[in-house]
């Protein structure tokens, strides 16, 4: 007998086995089923149990198996992972992570489930997780792990090449750093590289064959490190305190993965989804986070229909205008969406700052003068000949233009602003420009239509 191809490893064969496995508390079966899968694709199974069924598996698996799946899933996620499992369980698999995970999962999860996880920490290890929850997020101290690779100045290759030998798990631990050479301040004053002490005379220092390093600040932004990993070959960077002294290894993983978070934070906001939402969460506080980013749009939108109806007697008389309402604000809202996708780009970057506001808008109006006189023309040829009216033409064509470069003011202009009043730029600026540009189209429409009424009847 032989097995279609598409029924291979479908998901719902593992699923039934896994919920078998969790049912019987089958550890060895649990193990053999997750461990061939991707991370995702294990993450994926357990993320569709209960809560129950999900602390089952993660305490029952091994310890290093259950922080990858952890590691794999987004930190808010993972965190809510972690809270479901018995102390000591959580802090089995919390000692399988590097320190900058074990930062992040720590800085979501409640704060007594937290606290209780750092209390069976080594005293030095929960003090460098403390430190990092410190530092702000997308910033070098944020990013950082703790455990660096580092030895003396006043080292010999020998001497460095006997600890290697007898811990051979301290490259892998450290990633493939490169080895960080320390003075007695604890500041990093050169760098070597593996084949450079496989090829130098054991006798020979470790300042004799070492390089001088590039180091960052803690408070070097995720902009600035990731300039640095453009221009150089870096696997990762040291991160010093005010003092010079070593505090963390930022890594080039981090700094890629932190920014594909952004943007990805950033698309989600744009769209109304605020936080890392999964399916997999609790329905109220999905539906809770998504309602209040709808209500407030309510407000909005019932702003923008009272500017139609305070124009009834015109629509009433001309309703050839409705046809093309929508077109106008929506036409102008793509336009003001492309003026937000360059502001809100050029402020992660660090390019403009809000007092660069006015400079901005002289950008922007003259990209939207020239393209809103082209899109007028182009709709407004379109309502001429569709209805046979040449005032109807004139009067969606000017509506357009003038939305256009409205648009494209705010939606350039408003990021900037939200940035000063200590707003997020991502989240606000969306609804913002979507109401403001209803309005305004509904509005140049409607009233340049009552102005040339005896020209439209």
């Amino acid at each position: 007998m032989t097995m279609d191809p598409e029924q291979i490893d479908q998901p719902i064969e593992v699923s039934d086995a896994l919920y078998s496995a969790v049912e019987s508390g089958d550890a060895i079966a649990l193990q053999n089923l997750l461990e061939p899968l991707s991370l995702a694709e294990a993450l994926r199974e357990i993320l569709q149990m209960d809560s129950a069924g999900r602390a089952t598996v993660l305490s029952l698996i091994s310890a290093e198996l259950a922080a990858a799946i952890i590691e794999e899933a987004p930190h808010e996620t993972g965190a809510d992972l972690m809270e479901t499992l018995e102390v000591l369980r959580a802090y089995e698999i919390m000692e399988e992570l590097d320190s900058d995970i074990q930062a992040d999962l720590i800085g979501d999860m409640q704060y007594e489930d937290a606290e209780a996880i750092l209390q069976q920490m080594d005293a030095e290890d929960a003090a460098d997780v403390r430190r990092l929850i410190d530092y702000d997020g997308d910033t070098a101290g944020g990013l950082m792990m703790a455990e660096v690779f580092v030895f003396s100045d006043t080292q010999t290759v020998g001497a460095v090449l006997r600890q290697l030998a007898s811990d051979d798990n301290d490259v892998d631990r450290y990633r493939g750093q490169h080895p960080y050479v320390l003075n007695a301040d604890s500041q990093p004053i050169g760098v070597v590289s593996l084949r450079g002490l496989l090829t130098s005379k054991r006798s020979d220092r470790l300042t004799e064959i070492m390089v001088q390093p590039i180091t960052v600040p803690v408070t070097a932004s995720l902009s600035e490190l990731e300039d640095i990993f453009d221009k150089h070959p870096f696997l990762g960077v040291p991160v010093i305190e005010e003092d010079g002294k070593l505090v963390g290894v930022v890594s080039r993983a981090a700094v890629s993965q932190a920014l594909l978070e952004r943007s990805e934070s950033e698309t989600m906001k744009l769209q109304g989804v605020v936080g890392d939402e999964l399916r997999s969460m609790p329905t109220w506080l999905r539906s809770k986070r998504r309602l209040a980013w709808l209500s407030a749009n309510i407000v909005l939108n019932i702003l923008a229909a009272s500017v139609i109806s305070a124009y009834e007697e015109t629509l009433t008389a001309v309703i050839a205008i409705a046809i093309f309402l929508p077109m106008v604000s929506d036409m102008s809202g793509c336009s003001g969406n492309q003026a937000v996708g360059v502001s809100m780009r050029e402020l992660s970057l660090g390019l403009v700052r809000p007092k660069d506001a006015a400079r901005v808008w002289m950008k922007e109006i003259t990209v939207g003068v020239i393209n809103g006189i082209a899109l007028g023309l182009l709709i407004g040829i379109v309502a001429w000949v569709w209805k046979g009216n040449p005032a109807l033409g004139l009067v969606i064509g000017l509506a357009l233009a003038l939305n256009t470069m409205l648009a494209v003011s705010i939606g350039g202009v408003v990021p900037l602003l939200l940035k000063r009043l200590g707003q997020d730029p991502a989240a606000a600026s969306g609804p913002l420009l979507t109401t403001v540009t209803d309005m305004a189209g509904f509005f140049f429409v409607l009233s340049l239509a009552s102005l040339m009424m005896p020209w439209l009847i």
